[in-house]
Order: C-alpha cells, then structure tokens, then sequence
C-alpha cells in the first residue's frame, strides 16, 4: 500500500529527493575532484611540470583520461588547481599563527615561523615544483609572495600591537627571508648538523625581534 502523500514519509519523499540527487552528484563530483588532484600533486612532486602527463595524472588516480579532461581541460589547468589548493592551506596556516600569536613569547613565535614553510613544503612536495616552474604564472608566483609578506605582517602586529607599524612593514619581508632561508637549510643539510644550523637560524630570528619588537614574554 502507498504511503500518502500527507503522511511524514510522504512528505519528506516529496520534499527531500529532488534536491537530493543533485547534491549527491555535486557530492560526488567534489570528490572526484579532490582525488584527481591529489594524484596530480603526487605525479608532479615525481616528476615535476613539465615531465608529467595527463595520461600520467589519470592513471595515478586509477581513473579514465576523459574523466580527467571532464574536469581540467589542461595540464595547466590541473597544476593551478593543485597549486591554489596548496596556497589556500598555506594562508590557513599563517592564519592560524595570527590567531596564537599574541599569547606566544617571542622566541616561540620566531621558531614557529621558521619552521612554517619548512613543514608546509614537507607536507607538499609539489608546490616547489610547481611554484618555481618554468611555465608557472607570474602573477601567481607574485601574489603568493606578497600574501605571505602581508599574513607575516599582520602576525607581528598581533604579537606587538605597541610596535611602530612602520617598523613592522620593514620587518615582514625580513622574517619572510628567513623562513625562506630555513627551507634552504633545510634541503642542503642532514642529521644533528641541520639541526643544529636550524636552531641557529631560530635564535637569530628572536634575537632580532626581541630587541626590534620589546616583546619578550607572553602575556
């Protein structure tokens, strides 16, 4: 016997399954999406930009070509997807650092920085290879530079609201140096050695803030 179209189940049948199916395929959509990418990262970090294929990306994530092409009609298309996708978790990073960085004591601060960029390219092997491309945009590359610098900013200026802001602009691309200089470190030594040059690197950066900042401690 049919359930009457009055009735609860009625109801939601009639109300819920038209929307239903479109948000289950979108659903399913955004996951094939994400699959495809993250193959894409993995064939990129391998074999970079210009050596990988789209026959590679798709076999990488166990899907036909013409699913591939479904949704990235390049191989351009597809690295700046995976690259913004990398760059909108980097500006979640240094956001969270803002979010912390009043109550941290400044030595705390400067590690956490040197070691951002550090981590986050250990976490995406393919973003330097993408980022430092031949072919990658310019204006990308450019934007993304600049974002840090102003995400860097922003965190000083939390952790020492009383510091002349345009002491803090002078600053930035500093501290942005640094966290560049230690994934250099990072990628020319090995064992106790980088370690210990790391450790350096972040005594340096607290030192340095210490005395141009006048934070010292957590409040």
């Amino acid at each position: 016997m049919s359930t009457p179209t009055g009735s609860p189940a009625g109801r939601s049948r009639a109300v819920e399954t038209p929307e239903a199916a479109p948000r289950q395929r979108r659903a399913r959509g955004h996951l094939r999406v994400e699959a495809l990418l993250e193959s894409a990262a993995e064939v990129f970090a391998r074999k970079g930009y210009e050596a990988a294929t789209m026959t590679e990306i798709a076999a990488q994530a166990e899907s036909a070509i013409g699913s591939l092409y479904q949704f990235f009609r390049t191989k351009e298309a597809v690295a700046a997807a995976v690259l913004g996708a990398q760059l909108e978790e980097l500006w979640r990073r240094l956001d969270a650092v803002a979010e912390r960085a009043p109550g941290l004591a400044t030595a705390e601060l400067a590690t956490t920085l040197a070691r951002l960029l550090v981590a986050f390219r250990a976490a995406h092997p393919s973003f330097e290879r993408l980022i430092e491309a031949p072919g990658a945009p310019q204006e990308v590359v450019g934007d993304s530079r600049r974002r840090v610098r102003e995400r860097v900013r922003h965190i000083l200026e939390r952790h020492a609201p009383g510091a002349d802001r345009a002491l803090v602009r002078t600053l930035a691309p500093v501290v942005q140096h640094v966290m560049k200089a230690a994934i250099q470190l990072n990628a020319d030594l090995r064992g106790a050695e980088r370690a210990a040059a790391l450790r350096e690197l972040e005594a340096m950066l607290a030192a340095h803030l210490e005395t141009r900042l006048g934070v010292r401690s957590s409040t």
